[in-house]
C-alpha cells in the first residue's frame, strides 16, 4: 500500500477527493477562507505524529482514520472504506468473485468459515459452515488475518489451492484440493411453491443482478402454478438504489412512483417511477419484512404498501432512509457519502432519528419494539386506497407479528444460543446419508435423510453437546423456547447438509411470522382487487 509522507499537496488531493468529488464538483468549498486553514491544520498535525510519535506510523492509517473520524460527526451511513474494504464492497454488489466460495472470519486466531456459497467449489468438495481452515497453500493459518487468508484462498480461474480444515469429530485435518471458479453469491438464495398456488421467494440482500434473479424466481413459479406470492424481504440489509427500483417495477405499473429523493447538491432530487409495466401486477403479495429490514428493501416494501401492492407482516422495519452516493478516491479507497433522503411514493420520510452517539440508533434491532408508540399527526400520510401510514420510523406492518430470529421471538437462552452459533455448531456433526465427499474416520458422527425430524434423541444429544461446551443451560428456559430451538436444529442441519432452499422450505411450516403471513392472503387478495379496479389514486 501506498505510504503518504507529509506533502501537503498529496495530503490536500486526498481530502479534495473525499469532500469535493463527492459533491459533484461543487466550487463554494475553493472560495471559503477557512479552508486553507483547516488543511494546514491538518497537515501540521499529519507532520507532527509521523515526526514525533512514539512509534513509527504509516501516514495512510492516519489520513484513513482522520476521514473516518470526519465522517463519524455527519450521520450513522457515511463510511470510508480502505482499499480492501472498497473492493469488497464491490465484489458484494456485483455479486461474483474468483476463489473457492467461502466467506471467512478470523476468531480466536482461527480462520473460520462463516458460510459456504452453494454451487462454488468450496460447496461442491465438502467444505461446511464452521470448519477452521487451519492450512492453507501448505502454510499453517493459525494467527492469519481474514485479508491475509483471502490473498492465498483467491486467485485466476482454474489455479489450484491446498486447504487443510478442522471440524468437529474428526481427530485428524481434512485435506481438499480445491480448483478456483468464479463464485457466484446470490441475493434470491431460495424460491420454492409452499403449495399449489403459493410461491415463496427469499430475497437477503441487493446486488447488480437481484433485479434478475427475482425475475428468474418469478418465472420459474409462475410456470410451476403460482397464483400468489409471499414475498421474504426480512433482514435484508439493502443495496444499489436501481436495483430496488428495478424490482418493485416488477409489481407496479407504467409511470408509478416508486420513491424520490430530496437533497441539498446538484442532482439529488430525482423522482423514480415505473419505468414500463410490471409483469405481476395482478398478482396478491403478502411480503415479510422485520428490523432488520433495511434501505432499498425499504424501498420497496414502501412502494408496495402505498400502491397497494402487499399486505406486510412482521416488525417495522429498521428506517434507513438515506442515500448513500458511493465515490472511488485517492488510492483505491472509497467513500460512501449520505446525499440525499428518499421518500415513499406516499410522502413518508422512512428515517428513524438518531442519538448524537448513534448508539441507540445503531443498536435498534436489539430492543423489542413499542407497538403502542404514539404517531405525530403531522406524520400521517395515506396509501393509494386510503389507508393510513406514517412517517418518521420504518415501514410499519399492516400487521404486526414480533419475530427477530428467523420469525421467532425467543426468550433470552434462545438468543443467546443463536447468536453463540450453537446451532450451526452442532449441525457440523450431520452429514446426508449417502454422501461419500470426506472419506476419513471420524467419531460421533450421524447421518440423516432428507425427510429427517428433530426428535427427544436428537435433542437430548444437543444438550450434551452444549454440557461438553461449558453453556450453563436453564430448564425452564430451554422448555420456553422448546419450539425455536427444535427449529433451529432442523434449519441449521438442513442448510448443513440438503442446502439452503430445503432449511428455508422446512422453516416456512414452522416459522411463526410466516405462519401468520399465510393467512393473509385474503387481505391481500382486496388490495389487489382495488389496485386493479382503479379505485385507487396515482401519486
Amino acid at each position: 500500500m501506498r505510504r503518504y509522507r507529509p506533502l501537503p499537496a498529496v495530503v490536500f488531493a486526498i481530502v479534495v477527493s473525499a469532500l469535493v468529488g463527492g459533491f459533484f464538483g461543487r466550487s463554494a468549498l475553493a472560495t471559503d477562507d477557512k479552508v486553507p486553514e483547516h488543511y494546514r491544520a491538518f497537515t501540521t498535525a499529519l507532520n507532527a505524529i509521523e515526526t514525533n510519535y512514539i512509534d513509527k506510523v504509516e501516514s495512510d492509517r492516519l489520513v484513513y482514520g482522520a476521514v473516518r473520524g470526519m465522517l463519524g460527526t455527519l450521520d450513522p451511513h457515511s463510511s470510508f472504506f480502505d482499499p480492501r474494504e472498497y473492493a469488497q464492497m464491490r465484489e458484494r454488489q456485483e455479486g461474483r468473485y474468483y476463489g473457492i466460495g467461502v466467506s471467512i472470519v478470523s476468531a480466536d486466531g482461527d480462520i473460520t468459515a462463516i458460510s459456504v456459497f452453494e454451487g462454488s467449489p468450496a460447496y461442491k468438495k465438502g467444505i461446511r459452515r464452521g470448519d477452521i481452515l487451519a492450512n492453507v497453500a501448505g502454510e499453517d493459518a493459525k494467527g492469519w488475518t481474514t485479508e491475509q487468508a483471502m490473498r492465498k484462498l483467491r486467485g485466476p480461474k482454474g489455479t489450484t489451492v491446498y486447504v487443510g480444515v478442522k471440524r468437529r469429530g474428526y481427530g485428524e485435518m481434512i485435506k481438499f484440493e480445491l480448483t478456483r471458479d468464479e463464485v457466484y453469491i446470490p441475493t434470491v438464495p431460495a424460491y420454492f411453491m409452499i403449495d399449489a398456488t403459493t410461491g415463496y421467494i427469499r430475497m437477503q440482500d441487493f446486488g447488480e443482478n437481484t433485479d434478475r434473479d427475482v425475475k428468474h424466481a418469478l418465472h420459474d413459479l409462475s410456470s410451476k402454478g403460482m397464483k400468489r406470492l409471499l414475498f421474504d424481504i426480512r433482514t435484508n440489509p439493502g443495496g444499489p438504489l436501481d436495483q430496488a427500483i428495478k424490482v418493485a417495477n416488477e409489481f407496479l405499473p407504467r409511470g408509478r412512483m416508486i420513491v424520490y429523493t430530496r437533497g441539498r447538491v446538484t442532482n439529488s432530487d430525482q423522482d423514480y417511477r415505473a419505468s414500463e409495466d410490471g409483469e405481476f401486477t395482478d398478482m396478491p403479495i403478502v411480503a415479510l419484512a422485520n428490523r432488520n429490514s433495511a434501505s432499498a428493501s425499504e424501498i420497496v416494501t414502501g412502494a408496495l404498501q402505498d400502491h397497494d401492492r402487499a399486505y406486510i407482516v412482521g416488525e417495522t422495519t429498521f428506517g434507513k432512509a438515506l442515500v448513500q452516493s458511493v465515490y472511488r478516491i485517492s488510492g483505491g479507497a472509497g467513500l460512501a457519502l449520505t446525499t440525499a433522503h428518499y421518500y415513499t411514493p406516499s410522502g413518508r420520510l422512512i428515517q428513524r432519528p438518531w442519538d448524537a452517539s448513534f448508539d441507540e440508533y445503531l443498536s435498534y434491532s436489539l430492543r423489542d419494539q413499542d407497538s403502542n408508540k404514539p404517531h405525530n399527526p403531522s406524520d400521517l400520510k395515506h396509501t393509494d386506497a386510503g389507508r393510513p401510514v406514517y412517517s418518521g420510523g420504518g415501514i410499519e406492518p399492516d400487521k404486526r407479528v414480533p419475530g427477530p430470529i428467523e420469525g421467532f421471538n425467543p426468550g433470552r437462552l434462545g438468543r443467546m444460543l443463536y447468536a453463540r452459533a450453537a446451532f450451526a455448531n452442532y449441525a457440523q456433526k450431520y452429514a446426508a446419508e449417502g454422501d461419500t465427499r470426506i472419506t476419513q474416520a471420524s467419531t460421533g458422527r450421524k447421518t440423516v435423510k432428507p425427510n429427517f425430524v428433530v426428535d427427544a434423541a436428537m435433542v437430548a444429544d444437543f444438550r450434551e453437546q452444549l454440557k461438553a461446551d461449558k453453556v450453563k443451560i436453564d430448564d425452564d428456559a430451554f422448555t420456553k423456547d422448546f419450539d425455536f430451538i427444535k427449529a433451529m436444529l432442523r434449519f441449521e442441519i438442513d442448510n448443513a447438509v440438503f442446502g439452503i432452499a430445503d432449511a428455508r422450505r422446512h422453516l416456512i411450516g414452522v416459522d411463526p411470522q410466516a405462519q401468520a403471513a399465510l393467512t393473509m392472503f385474503g387481505e391481500a387478495q382486496k388490495l389487489t382487487e382495488l389496485s386493479r379496479s382503479g379505485k385507487t389514486k396515482a401519486f
